[in-house]
């Protein structure tokens, strides 16, 4: 039995898209207000490492002028960007209603 081999395509770097296809808003629904905790970023700590933006399931993580910005309305308060920052520029907060 043969491995199956695929046929190689050259391609330049033109033809990758930058960013993804969709706006947030068409693949996920904002978050309806179950969330009880949330993260919160000291920019003043923060370095800009990207960490958080690498790790986020959600994608709603951005970075801006070398800080992280969180989107809230899609953010899940999972907090997986707390645990992973080592600087400890993000915290976990109570949800405010």
């Amino acid at each position: 039995m043969r491995p199956y081999i695929r046929e190689k395509k050259d391609f330049t770097f033109d033809e990758v898209p930058e960013n993804t296809s969709f706006e947030a808003g068409y693949l996920t629904t904002v978050n309806s207000g179950w969330r009880s905790i949330r993260p919160v970023i000291d920019t003043a700590k923060c370095v800009g490492c990207e960490q958080c933006y690498l790790y986020c399931p959600d994608g709603v993580i951005s970075i801006r002028d070398r800080k992280a910005e969180i989107d809230y309305d899609f953010c899940k308060g999972c907090g997986i960007c707390a645990k992973i920052c080592k600087i400890k520029a993000i915290e976990m907060e109570a949800e405010r209603k």
